[in-house]
Formats: C-alpha cells, structure tokens, sequence
C-alpha cells in the first residue's frame, strides 16, 4: 500500500511508540552510568531507524529473499514495541488512576497520600513490558536458522474398518512447501532424506507447493522428485496454489499458471486430486484416496473444492482418507455431511511458524483463528491431521513450530 497519507500517518504513530517507550528505557535506565546509558540510548534509536526504514523499503524491494528479512525484522521490532507500549500504558493508567484519588482525597482533607513527585513507575510492569518485548524480538531473530529444522512426527491413527492388508500401512504427510520461500539446497535436501529414511508406502501433500507462481519449481525439481513411495505420491492443491495474490496481465495468464502447475505436479510424478478418488489395493482390500481442490470455511478462502464430485462412487463402507488443504473444512463441511471420512489431512496454518509445544502443552496466536491448527483432533469416529508445514512463507523462521515431516501408521 502505498498512499502518502496513510504512510504518513503510521509514520508518526510508529515514532510516537518509540518515544513513548523510549521515556520508560530512560528511567530503567536512571541508576546506570553515563557510558551504559548512552550505549543502550544509541542502540535502541538505530534499532528504530533500521526498523521504520525496513518497512519503508520492503515496496521498493525486488529480491524477494532479502524482503523477507527486512520485512520480518521490521515487523517484529514493532510489534515488540506495541506489546511494551500497552504494558507501560497499563502501569501509566494505574498511575493516573491513583493520582486522580490522591487528588479527590487532597481537597477532602485527607492528605495520606503524596503527590509532590508524582506516582512513581512501576519498576515491576517497566522490566515485564521490556522483558516481553526483548524477547518476542531476539525469538523471532533466533527463528531465522529454525526454518530447515525438519521434525518427524510419529502417529499412529486408528481406522474402524480398517482392512487387515493395510493395518500396519504407513503413510508420509507432508504440507505447505512453499518453494518460492526457499533457498537452501542443502538444507531442503537433509528434509527429503528424512522423507526417504522412512520407507512409506505412499505419500500425500496436502497443497501450497508454491506461493503464487509455478515457475518457483524450476530449480526444485529435481530436489522434489526424489519424493517416490510404492503405492505413489498423490497431492491436491492449497490456496496459495491458484495465483490469487498477484496482479496477473490477464485472466488468461493465471489461468495458464494453474495449467502450468498442474503439470509440475505430473512432472514430478505426483498424481493430482481435482475433485476426484482413487482406490489403493492390497491383497484384495481396498483404501479409498480422495483429494479435493482447496476449501476454506474463512470467508477470505474460496471454496473451490467439491466434496459431492470427489465423493461420486466412494463406497461408505470402504477407508477413507480426504485431504484437504485447509483444516477449517473439517467441521464446517466433512463432519455433517460426510460422516464416512474416517480421516482428513490438512495443513494451511503453519502453526503460524509461532508459538510453544511440548508433550503436555501446545499454543500459537493462530489457534485464534483456527479451532484445528496442529496435531490431531478427533470427534466420535471422524479424526483430522494438521501438519505444521514443510516450508515457510512471511517470515523467514520458525519459532517453537518446526517445519513437519508426518509418518502416519495406519492401525
């Protein structure tokens, strides 16, 4: 976005938070020598500049590698300030609060309380405000070498009439490549080893193989081919698949992008699920595939799947696996209307790229948005798999998220 009067206006709202922050450093600042607080004072305003004129270059920006960067340092500083200006701003109301009844009990006659000086900061909610803030910052800097920290998730998944052929049936998952993010062969390479170590049977992906065009493939090719499984690699499309954000010269062109990436799925020996099933065989029993084009129950996604063409002849009692790209099809659409599912696939979130996990515990700001957004989740015989993502989009790390590989035994 670049009109004048609203860059303006964040301007100045951007070098009123730095100042208003600035005046609680200041007085953390009071018991320390000259030395110290200049340095600290010098580096807090070069961190402002470099952060206000990151975000100012990011239009102007053509690699889009070092956007990344820039965007991302940008944003995280300031998001750094906005989270230490509301705890300062909490400790600033308090002040004004017990001012303000200083004062009222002044003109009663009541003179227990004293406002000479003023009502002194609180050393407590001043250290919280910048403790929270230095953090968020130096985490998400940190976060940079996390984004080729491929995590192999083991799950076994119960299936109520699985066939006996396929008990033991293992199947990679994978999500959310993002080629146009990557950069680092090597680096992708140990997250296809990985891949390759587990000797599945068949692997799916679950959609965004690109962010916006399917020229990002060219120099993935050959790293991403490598991907092969005995019962064959089938994979569907996200919403980042289809082009919908850029500015295209022609409806024609995106609708050439969308050929063209269909193709890089065949390409890379990948079947592509467009509303449509297959049926595994073993041993006489059968697994039914079905893969549809992406569907969002958010109103920003569009519904491009059809669950009703992608279901034509499935046979109920048969297992079932969809995938579908994003996870909020679950219970909007798959749960009342195809009981049958025994189980869905998705990816989408990225587990926002944010947040803490640990086996007892898990949290990101995305679980705001998504109900299912990392792991599994299960209601009565009807289970989804979220996984947290392959690659990266945004920003250019991971911060307590790691990018997932998912081996799924089928029991």
């Amino acid at each position: 976005m670049r009109n004048p009067v609203f860059i303006s206006l964040l301007l100045i709202v951007l070098i009123l938070i730095d100042f208003y922050v600035y005046q609680v450093v200041k007085h953390l600042l009071q018991g320390y020598g000259t030395l110290a607080r200049t340095m600290v004072s010098m580096l807090y305003w070069t961190l402002c500049v470099v952060a206000i004129g990151s975000l100012l270059l990011v239009p102007y920006t053509t690699n889009p590698y070092f956007r990344q960067y820039i965007f991302s340092i940008s944003m995280g500083w300031i998001f750094s300030q906005l989270i230490s200006a509301i705890v300062f701003l909490v400790d600033d109301i308090r002040r004004g609060a017990f001012w303000t009844a200083a004062k009222i009990t002044s003109s009663t006659g009541a003179k227990f309380m004293n406002t000479e000086n003023g009502i002194p900061r609180s050393t407590f909610l001043s250290w919280l405000g910048v403790g929270l803030a230095s953090t968020l910052f130096f985490s998400l800097v940190y976060g940079f070498g996390n984004k080729y920290n491929y995590k192999l998730i083991r799950k076994k998944v119960s299936i109520p009439n699985l066939p006996i052929a396929f008990k033991g049936f293992k199947i990679i998952h994978i999500s959310d490549i993002h080629s146009g993010s990557l950069q680092d062969k090597a680096a992708v390479q140990k997250g296809i080893d990985l891949i390759k170590k587990q000797n599945a049977d068949l692997v799916l992906f679950t959609g965004d193989l690109v962010n916006d065009k399917a020229t990002e493939m060219h120099d993935w090719m050959e790293t991403f081919n490598q991907i092969k499984a005995p019962y064959g690699v089938f994979s569907t499309l996200g919403n980042h698949d289809y082009g919908d954000y850029v500015r295209w010269d022609s409806p024609e062109a995106k609708q050439q992008n969308l050929k063209d990436l269909m193709q890089v799925h065949a390409n890379l020996g990948w079947r592509l699920l467009m509303n449509e099933h297959v049926k595994l065989e073993k041993e006489g029993a059968n697994l039914t595939i079905v893969g549809i084009e992406n569907w969002g129950a958010k109103a920003r996604f569009p519904k491009y799947g059809k669950m009703d063409l992608a279901m034509k002849g499935v046979i109920d009692a048969d297992a079932i696996i969809l995938m579908s790209h994003d996870p909020s099809h679950w219970e909007a659409q798959v749960i009342p209307e195809y009981p049958q599912v025994h189980l869905m696939l998705s990816g989408h979130t990225h587990g926002m790229q944010f947040g803490l996990e640990n086996p007892y515990f898990k949290w990101s700001p995305v679980q705001w948005v998504y109900k299912q957004w990392a792991g599994i989740y299960k209601i009565q015989d009807q289970q989804l798999y979220v996984n947290r993502g392959f690659g990266f989009l945004g920003y250019p790390g991971r911060v307590g998220i790691m990018p997932e590989i998912t081996l799924l035994e089928l029991v």
